[in-house]
């Protein structure tokens, strides 16, 4: 693995450094006292992390972000599935190996993530569970791309190692095992919420009070950006990057989104993408694109794959379960619903383009 940095923008500080022979220096420093916008780009979790601030010191914030950027990587290093040469094995990595034999020792961060997942495995009837990673080498999504359809019989055989009442926590002992060989155990449809929240309270450490830290389609948005808040968009499923269907304006949650346009391939006519159904072990159908508004990112980042597998109707309902927590979902008909209380809040700009 290895980082990835460089200028997301160019602030206004460095802009009137540039032009700090011409205008004069006591001028360059009074103007670089001015708020402004300014961001990094790292790479992590196998995304984008993009930090962003309205700050008038970006040395301070810089400094704070690379704090915030290490608590991510430490993190990742914790819960990734994926074993990484030279390094040690992760608490997931050492978990799986164990399956089907004794319990593992874990960090206390790894047993509360799990220990949210598994809840909210049981809050969604199954929807969310992080056992899905039985399925890993016979669908590819990942660098490793392939578009093939895996055997129907080898879907089958694996799906019967999806199921998270076999993921057993002892809570006291700080120890989590896998009830039957052959299971897996994957995070990486919460850890980077996780992250998310652990990046912001860094950056609150750091005395910074409005910035957002995005993890690909994991967001935590912190006060306004000067007089105005920030303002958040869900994405077209079937559009471009930044094709978006609403807009709103955010403070102080998370705003999180799963989709079926990354990490997904069409074959004859039909798409298939990384979201996987774990009572079926194929791609699920129910949606194309989810976006949840939650009051943290832990809690959006569980619920959008929650939400996408379950289509809109029972995803409403789950996300109506929680306080000040919404969501927005384009159906498998290209349909878009809302929960009853974004309703004057998020602004339609457009209808979803349609397509496969």
């Amino acid at each position: 693995m290895y980082r990835r940095l460089h200028h997301a923008a160019l602030s206004l500080a460095a802009f009137f450094a540039v032009l700090a022979p011409t205008i004069g220096p006591r001028v360059a420093r009074a103007q670089a006292l001015i708020a402004h916008v300014f961001a990094r780009t790292y790479h992590a979790m196998g995304t984008d992390v993009v930090l962003t601030a309205y700050t008038l010191n970006d040395k301070s914030a810089e400094e704070a972000f690379t704090a915030a950027y290490n608590e991510i990587r430490r993190i990742e290093r914790l819960m990734t599935d994926w074993e990484w040469p030279g390094q040690p094995a992760s608490d997931v990595v050492r978990i799986n190996a164990e399956a089907g034999g004794k319990a593992v020792p874990v960090s206390d961060e790894t047993v509360e993530v799990i220990v949210q997942s598994l809840e909210m495995s049981r809050l969604s009837g199954g929807a969310f569970d992080i056992t899905y990673a039985a399925m890993r080498g016979l669908w590819k999504f990942d660098e490793d791309m392939e578009k093939r359809i895996p055997p129907a019989a080898e879907i089958a055989r694996q799906r019967r190692l999806i199921n998270w009442r076999d993921v057993i926590v002892d809570r006291a002992a700080n120890t989590v095992k896998l009830r039957r060989r052959g299971m897996r155990l994957g995070l990486g449809g919460i850890a980077k919420g996780y992250a998310v929240d652990r990046a912001s309270a860094v950056l609150r450490d750091f005395g910074l009070t409005d910035y957002m830290v995005q993890a690909g389609g994991d967001l935590y948005v912190s006060g306004q950006k000067g007089p105005a808040n920030w303002m958040v968009g869900v994405r077209d499923p079937r559009g471009g990057p930044r094709d978006v269907i609403a807009r709103m304006p955010i403070k102080d949650h998370a705003f999180s989104t799963a989709g079926d346009y990354e990490r997904a391939f069409v074959l004859g006519g039909k798409r298939y993408h990384h979201i996987i159904d774990p009572k079926t072990g194929y791609p699920a159908t129910a949606s194309r694109g989810v976006t949840i508004l939650a009051p943290n990112a832990f809690l959006a980042d569980a619920l959008d794959d929650a939400v996408f597998i379950l289509g809109p109707e029972k995803g409403i309902a789950l996300c109506a379960k929680f306080p000040d927590t919404a969501t927005v979902v384009v159906d498998a008909h290209n349909k878009v619903w809302m929960s009853p209380s974004l309703r004057g809040k998020l602004v339609l700009t457009g209808e979803p383009h349609d397509g496969v």
